[in-house]
């Protein structure tokens, strides 16, 4: 069989592309590696910039999604991606998986992206309990209260920025003496006298049971340690995108996203890109959503010129 279109990736993006594609009546698939859908929304704890749906938990929301998309007759394989391939002059793309290869004259790339993490102890057990990996989303939680930034990029510079609007206090914590953030980002951060920046400076364990606690600090310089009070921490030290399959068909960016508009378009006609793992200004719950609805209709318009 020969699909319309094949979804690779059920975040956000991936299960907007199925509902669009189902309301669209185009035959359709989606390829998820992992065991529940939602990508990364459903590691997090609160959700409540996603509109209409305020202080809904992550996983719901996610769960949410991929409701909609079963209850239009979304059809969903649980399957890993290996490589993707080209045939009939680019006319039929081959999905080779880990157990078969399926067919279709549209792709839409939506594997997303995963926060890069420091891995030091408590990270994994406090993530949505004090530690985020997005300021937009879960700064509103510490309005008036004491954070921490790790970074020193554009992200981490704005997510400071972000922060220090409502929050009593923001560190930004960098390992080296000075930050690789755009100079106008900086001279920003400095007149806001609610951010202290601590310079050569790495986290070294994340303190807490229930909740976070506080931050184990070492100093790179003089070996110091020391404990900081903070109610929750930012990580800002990038993102890696989900693109390790595609490399050799696709281009990608610098920083590993797939080079794709607002239509989601790549440069192989027929193969489209949403969400996180395409390059883009903002990476958000309702961008990626907004992603699978465009990827599909440039879909349906590629799928017009065959």
């Amino acid at each position: 069989m020969i699909y319309d279109v094949i979804v690779v990736g059920s975040g956000p993006a991936g299960l907007a592309a199925a509902i669009y594609a189902q309301r669209a009546r185009l035959s359709a698939l989606v390829l998820e590696k992992e065991y529940m859908s939602g990508g990364q929304v459903v590691n997090t704890y609160e959700v409540d910039n996603y509109p209409g749906l305020p202080e809904i938990g992550g996983f719901e929301l996610g769960m949410k999604f991929r409701e909609h998309a079963e209850k239009l007759g979304a059809r969903f394989i649980n399957i890993e991606v290996r490589h993707i391939e080209l045939e009939d002059e680019g006319r039929v793309k081959v999905v080779y998986t880990d157990r078969e290869e399926y067919r279709a004259r549209a792709l839409v790339l939506a594997m997303g992206a995963r926060h890069r993490k420091l891995g030091v102890p408590g990270e994994e057990n406090l993530t949505g309990m004090g530690v985020s990996y997005c300021a937009t989303c879960d700064g509103a939680f510490f309005k008036g209260r004491t954070v921490a930034v790790v970074g020193g990029g554009d992200v981490a510079a704005e997510d400071a920025l972000f922060l220090a609007r409502g929050c009593a206090k923001v560190f930004l914590i960098h390992r080296r003496d000075e930050l690789r953030a755009a100079a106008i980002l900086q001279e920003q951060l400095k007149k806001h006298e609610n951010v202290e920046f601590l310079w050569d400076t790495e986290v070294i364990g994340i303190v807490g049971d229930d909740h976070l606690d506080c931050l184990k600090i070492r100093n790179k310089k003089d070996g110091s340690e020391r404990m900081l009070d903070v109610d929750g921490l930012f990580i800002a030290v990038g993102t890696i995108p989900d693109t390790g399959f595609i490399t050799n068909i696709l281009q990608l960016d610098e920083g590993g996203y797939i080079i794709a508009g607002e239509d989601g378009k790549t440069e192989i006609p027929g193969i489209f890109a949403a969400g996180d793992v395409r390059t883009k200004q903002l990476r958000q719950i309702v961008t990626a959503v907004s992603d699978g609805a465009n990827a599909i209709t440039s879909v349906q318009a590629y799928l017009n010129t065959l």
